[in-house]
């Protein structure tokens, strides 16, 4: 029997760097996700403001912070696109 992958998709392998920012958490603030990125934490901030997105990632707000999700941030920085 088959399974079908669009019914159980397999979560994006955490690269280590990723891992030690995020100490397990599910989401963390723009300035963490920037230094991920290799972009200044003004230049997410920009995209984010122009597109409502970053990387195709968009953020959860939570108060004054918007917190970034480090799965989908892990599919971009493997190359899969983010969902």
């Amino acid at each position: 029997m088959q399974t079908n992958s669009k019914l159980c998709p397999v979560p994006a392998a955490i690269p280590p760097a990723l891992a030690a920012v995020a100490q397990s958490r599910d989401h963390i603030k723009t300035a963490e996700f920037a230094h991920a990125m290799c972009r200044a934490k003004q230049t997410i901030l920009k995209n984010h403001c122009l597109t409502g997105e970053c990387f195709g990632i968009r953020p959860v707000k939570q108060g004054k912070f918007l917190l970034w999700p480090v799965a989908a941030i892990a599919k971009v920085l493997n190359g899969e696109g983010a969902s």
